[in-house]
C-alpha cells in the first residue's frame, strides 16, 4: 500500500518544507504539491522539501506543457533528481484553461497535449531526441545534455475519461481525483482501456487521490469538506461528475453563488450527498471508509486538501491512526 499526501498549490515554502518532515516521520510515501499559475511556484517548495527529506518521495502535480515547455520540465526534473537520488515524481497535466486564458496562452485539447508531452518528456528524459521516437517538430540534437541517471516516474493528473485513459496508455502513474471516492471502480476502468493500448506494459502506480477533511470533531470535519466543495465544485469535470449521478447544473449554481460572494449561502447547499465527494470525519470514520477503498483494490491512498482545521495535525493523526490501520490489513 502506498500512503502520499496532495498540499495545494501556492503552499507556502516552509509549510511544504515542515510538511515533509512530518510526513516522512509518520509513515508516508509520497508528498506533492501544485504549481498553478499566478500562485507561488511549486518547484521551490519541492526543492527545499527534497532538500530536507532522506526517504519520502516528493512530486509536482502538476506541472502543464503549455505555459512551461516540455525542454525545461524535463531539465528541472533531472536536476531534481540529481539534487534527491532518485526520489522525484513528475506529475504532469493539462494545466487551467481560465489560467492559460488569462496568460494568453492558447493551447489544444488537454488529453491529447498532455499525452503528447508524456511521451516527449519520457524521451529526453531516457537521453534522447522526441525526434528519434517521430515527433514532429523537434531536432535530433534536442537532447538533455546530462540526463539522470535515475529514472524518472511521470504521472498524469486528472479525473475525466480521457486524461484517464491517456494515463493509463502513456504513463508510469495516474493522480486520480476520484470525487466521489466509490467512482474509484470507473477510474480504474479508464486507466486499464488506456494500458490495453500500451506498447511496453510495466508497473503502474493509480493514485486514489481524495478530497480529506479529518477532526476530533466530525461535524466540524465535514463543514470544513463542504466548504472546500463549494469552492471547487464547478471546476471539476462535468463528465465526470455527471457519469457519478451528479446534477452538474447544480454544482455549477453552487460554484456561481461562492463565487459571487454568497459563499455562506453555497456551503448551505452542499448536502450529505454532496459531502459523499470526499472523506470527513473522526480518525475512526476516516480509517473506515480508508479501509472500504483498499477493500476495493486501491493501493494507493492520496490524502489531499482541506485535510483539517490544523493541516499539519491532520497529517499527525493521519500518520498515526489511519496508516497503521491501513497497514496492517494491507501491508
Amino acid at each position: 500500500m502506498t500512503l502520499s499526501l496532495r498540499l495545494p498549490s501556492g503552499t507556502p515554502i516552509e509549510t511544504f518544507r515542515q510538511a515533509a518532515i512530518l510526513a516522512e516521520r509518520v509513515g508516508f510515501d509520497q508528498i506533492w504539491t501544485g504549481n498553478d499559475l499566478f500562485k507561488p511556484s511549486g518547484l521551490v517548495p519541492v526543492t527545499v522539501a527534497l532538500d530536507s527529506t532522506s526517504r519520502i518521495r516528493v512530486g509536482s502535480s502538476v506541472l502543464n506543457p503549455v505555459s512551461l515547455s516540455v525542454a525545461e520540465i524535463a531539465s528541472f526534473a533531472s536536476q531534481l533528481q540529481e539534487l534527491s537520488h532518485g526520489r522525484y515524481l513528475l506529475g504532469l497535466g493539462a494545466g487551467s484553461d481560465v489560467y492559460l486564458g488569462w496568460a494568453g496562452m492558447a493551447a489544444d485539447k488537454p488529453a491529447p497535449r498532455t499525452a503528447r508531452a508524456v511521451q516527449e518528456l519520457r524521451a529526453l528524459l531516457d537521453g534522447r531526441s522526441p525526434a528519434e521516437d517521430g515527433h514532429a517538430g523537434w531536432a535530433t540534437t534536442a537532447r538533455l545534455q546530462r540526463p539522470t541517471p535515475y529514472r524518472t516516474p511521470i504521472y498524469v493528473g486528472g479525473m475525466g475519461p480521457h486524461m484517464l485513459r491517456a494515463a493509463g496508455r502513456y504513463a508510469d502513474g495516474a493522480i486520480a481525483l476520484a470525487l466521489p471516492p466509490e467512482r474509484i471502480g470507473w477510474v480504474r476502468d479508464q486507466v486499464s482501456r488506456g494500458q490495453a493500448a500500451r506498447t511496453e506494459p510495466g508497473p503502474f502506480d493509480l493514485a486514489c487521490a481524495l478530497w480529506v477533511s479529518i477532526d476530533e470533531d466530525a461535524a466540524g470535519a465535514r463543514a470544513m469538506l463542504a466548504d472546500r466543495i463549494a469552492q471547487y465544485c464547478g471546476s471539476l469535470s462535468r463528465e465526470a461528475l455527471a457519469q457519478a449521478g451528479y446534477d452538474v447544473d447544480r454544482l455549477s449554481e453552487i460554484q456561481r453563488l461562492s463565487d459571487s460572494g454568497r459563499h455562506d449561502e453555497a456551503v448551505r447547499l452542499v448536502d450529505d450527498a454532496l459531502l459523499r465527494l470526499g472523506v470527513a470525519g473522526n480518525a475512526h470514520d476516516v480509517t473506515d471508509q480508508c479501509l472500504a477503498l483498499a477493500d476495493d483494490g486501491v493501493r494507493h491512498l492520496s490524502f489531499g486538501h482541506p485535510l483539517g482545521r490544523d493541516p499539519m495535525e491532520a497529517i499527525r493523526v493521519l500518520g498515526e491512526h489511519v496508516i497503521p490501520a491501513v497497514e496492517k490489513e494491507y501491508a
